[in-house]
């Protein structure tokens, strides 16, 4: 199964596993969390394992959808897929067995580009030698904050195609971070009712180490109540720059 994204950079999401822990600040006001705990009350099937109070919630306890995936096997039109938009692939209670499944599945669709996006960079780094890494398979962490910029070194030593960063929620200035090896970055402000406010300064600042470094730069939102409150307009412009190839 899939479902259309309204995520600006991806075009569907696949959530081969659902549910997470909060691990770090840009966890806090987690949109998956909250999204969890209304399927769960829906009914929702997928969505019925509650996670650990202290880090997670309602329905969102990891769980492992063996029937979710071989899905894209029997996807004919090229996508762009955004992978578990619901929970984190390197999340220590998903098997490695399974992470290594899903690879396989990437590795079998060549004509879908996918996304992974992971906070547990460590494991990542630890699993990447025993999983294949096709060219359409985009690997990437999320940077909101230079407490965890530990999280780009152990991307760079990844073997993916594109390695990417996504900066949202963006909730501090990112001087100074090395941008080598990577091939694209997502920033965003935080949206929802809590919505910790980003400073224009910050996403400037990324934007111009973007373009010092000739990196593809993709600003998604200022965020606020909702995440089209303050639009998405930088200097003037939007920006939508994606990787080549």
């Amino acid at each position: 199964m899939s479902s259309r994204s309204r995520i600006e950079w991806t075009e569907t999401t696949w959530n081969p596993t659902t549910g997470c822990d909060r691990i770090s600040a840009g966890c806090d006001n987690c949109y998956a969390l909250a999204l969890a705990r209304r399927l769960k009350a829906m009914g929702s099937a997928k969505y019925q394992t509650d996670g650990d109070p202290r880090t997670s919630g309602p329905g969102f306890g990891v769980t492992v959808h063996d029937d979710v995936v071989t899905a894209p096997l029997r996807w004919r039109a090229p996508r762009v897929v955004f992978v578990n938009s619901m929970s984190d692939l390197f999340h220590a209670r998903v098997p490695a067995e399974f992470v290594a499944r899903v690879f396989e599945v990437m590795a079998a669709t060549p004509q879908h580009t996918y996304q992974v996006l992971t906070k547990r960079a460590t494991r990542l780094r630890r699993l990447a030698p025993d999983l294949p890494w096709p060219a359409n398979v985009w690997m990437g962490v999320s940077v909101e904050g230079l407490d965890v910029a530990d999280r780009v070194e152990e991307l760079r030593r990844v073997p993916a195609a594109v390695r990417f960063l996504s900066c949202e929620p963006l909730l501090g200035p990112l001087d100074g971070l090395d941008l080598s090896g990577i091939g694209w970055v997502i920033a965003g402000g935080e949206s929802g009712p809590a919505a910790r406010p980003v400073d224009p300064v910050w996403v400037a600042q990324l934007r111009d180490a973007c373009q010092t470094e000739d990196v593809p730069f993709f600003f998604k939102q200022w965020g606020g109540r909702t995440p089209k409150a303050r639009g998405r307009v930088l200097d003037g412009r939007t920006w939508d720059e994606m990787p080549v190839g």
